[in-house]
């Protein structure tokens, strides 16, 4: 019995890590504001931009365009309905989702860019990160090091 004990301490151990990580808890902050998203899109389409586009198009409700299709199989039952109204609302709500979504990935790679932009200038100028001490380090080196050359050169003439 302690074997199952410690397997199922372990387990919760293990998950407990897992779901502490920093992308999970990322991807569950992201489902849900994503959620939240898709329920605000949802509105707009249903309650904002489909009345007004279905005055323009003859007063028009959305919602109830369907077309009935008699039921040949259970002749007794209601007939079947095609609700294609709510399937223009549902089309319309992943334009904008797909629209706001670009924006998102537009902004996200121009900051990549400007990130990728500044790399390059800091590594294409190290001295720029250069504290004194190192400038003059450098210089004590090279003064060293043309010193030890010349005199390298002078004994290897005599």
């Amino acid at each position: 019995m302690s074997g199952i004990g410690q397997c199922c301490f372990n387990f919760c151990k293990e998950f407990k890590a897992f779901a502490l990580r920093g992308n999970v808890l990322d991807l569950a902050i992201g489902i849900i504001i994503g959620t939240a998203f898709t329920n605000v899109v949802q509105s707009l389409v249903d309650d904002i931009i489909t009345p007004p586009l279905g005055l323009l198009l003859g007063g028009v409700d959305f919602v109830n365009l369907t077309i009935q299709m008699k039921n040949f199989v259970y002749k007794n039952e209601p007939p079947v309905v095609i609700r294609y109204g709510k399937f223009i609302q549902t089309i319309l709500s992943l334009f904008i989702v797909a629209f706001a979504l670009f924006f998102v990935i537009k902004g996200i790679n121009q900051l990549h860019r400007i990130a990728l932009r500044k790399k390059d200038t800091i590594e294409s100028n190290p001295d720029n990160n250069v504290t004194d001490e190192v400038k003059v380090l450098r210089e004590i080196r090279d003064i060293l090091y043309r010193q030890t050359s010349t005199s390298h050169a002078s004994n290897e003439l005599h």
